[in-house]
């Protein structure tokens, strides 16, 4: 009997454990590092502000379209090489 305690015990206390990392892991940290996303989304706005008439762009990892004077863009491909957005369709063309 004593030992089957000990294994009760025993889960309930990794349970407890586990219950307090998954938690500590949803909690913000006070350091965090801004995502490099909004330095890309300016750098995306201020492209498609330059070239107005740019309906289409690649970086040589995401291809974006314009829609509506916001950029969708692709999934970035692995192992790419980011280079200067450049125009690949543009209005009237």
């Amino acid at each position: 009997m004593r030992q089957s305690s000990f294994r009760v015990a025993l889960c309930l206390a990794l349970a407890l454990a586990g219950t307090a990392i998954s938690r500590a892991a949803d909690t913000p940290a006070a350091e965090a590092v801004p995502e490099p996303r909004q330095t890309e989304n300016a750098s995306l706005q201020d492209f498609i502000k330059a070239n107005p008439d740019c309906l289409e762009f690649t970086d040589q990892c995401s291809h974006c379209a314009v829609v509506n004077g916001i950029a969708e863009c692709s999934t970035a491909e692995i192992a790419c090489v980011k280079r200067d957005n450049q125009c690949t369709k543009r209005a009237g063309k």
